[in-house]
């Protein structure tokens, strides 16, 4: 009985001396700094647009039943419209040049407050995680590759989609140092005018398992050329798209999403990685080697 009171004493104070070292290591841990989350309403047949103080870098939405995009001609402003109505609460993250990460709560209202929503440089709601990214190549570098690469000839086939007169196909995939360019063709063989409401790339699993999330990845273009607006009626014309160089998984497509404004002729083209990983060389023109 003496020796189990012994070996009872020693089993608690090594127990008590546990979770005292314990509790010194957990108090030693530095606290994170929480970023606050804003709360942001949108609607289905109205458009909001949110405007930052540096050019966007990467866009992450927490579910399908947003569309987003960044606005033509612009790298600071993210535009965003409901797919359905009434979807369920969701979240958006946004991360600027600057390195600031933007987190939103999203939900659905038929009627927001606000449609234009402006942030400033000085912020207090925004943490500044001090993140880094790659170097690209020079803009007026990708601009010039661009414009030469719109008028090479078709150097892809059989990727293509179309609808209702409408057709969309992939003419050219090149590569140059870290860009990847894009030469997609748009036809419009009906009489009615199509107007581009997005025309968008996201990754996604190639088959979603029952009760899942899928998730879709956006890549944001780093410049676009040609005429993303419209396509006139009996015409075609040529866009070439430069995103930032990558690779996907044998699992997942690159989607290439193109929408109808206030119609219902939408086309998708779907890419694999095999595709991607043979882009073609672009070739050294004198007009290219600008630093």
């Amino acid at each position: 009985m003496k020796r189990f009171s012994v070996i009872l004493v020693k089993v608690i104070a090594g127990l008590l001396f546990f979770l005292n070292t314990h509790a010194q290591v957990v108090n030693e841990l530095p606290h994170p700094d929480i970023i606050p989350s804003l709360t942001l309403p949108i609607c289905f047949n109205k458009t909001t647009n949110l405007i930052f103080p540096f050019k966007i870098k990467s866009i992450d939405r927490g579910s399908k039943d947003l569309l987003v995009q960044k606005a033509k001609g612009v790298e600071n402003v993210l535009q965003l419209k409901a797919a359905i109505e009434n979807f369920e609460e969701t979240n958006l993250s946004v991360i600027t040049s600057d390195g600031r990460l933007y987190s939103f709560v999203v939900f659905y209202s038929s009627t927001p407050g606000a449609l234009n929503l402006h942030f400033v440089k000085d912020s207090s709601l925004i943490k500044e995680p001090g993140l880094q990214f790659p170097v690209v190549t020079n803009e007026a570098v990708i601009e010039t590759d661009a414009q030469n690469i719109n008028g090479l000839k078709r150097d892809v086939f059989w990727i293509k989609d179309k609808k209702y007169g409408i057709r969309m196909r992939l003419t050219g995939l090149y590569v140059r140092n870290d860009v990847l360019y894009f030469q997609i063709q748009l036809q419009n063989r009906s009489t009615i005018n199509y107007d581009i409401d997005m025309l968008h790339f996201f990754i996604k699993d190639r088959k979603q398992a029952r009760r899942t999330a899928s998730q879709e990845l956006p890549v944001l273009p780093l410049y676009i050329y040609g005429n993303n607006l419209s396509v006139k009626g009996d015409s075609s014309q040529s866009l070439v798209y430069a995103l930032p160089k990558f690779t996907i998984p044998d699992k997942k497509w690159l989607h290439v999403q193109m929408m109808e404004k206030n119609g219902g002729r939408h086309l998708q083209l779907r890419i694999g990685n095999r595709r991607i990983v043979n882009a073609k060389m672009l070739a050294e023109t004198p007009s290219s080697t600008l630093q």
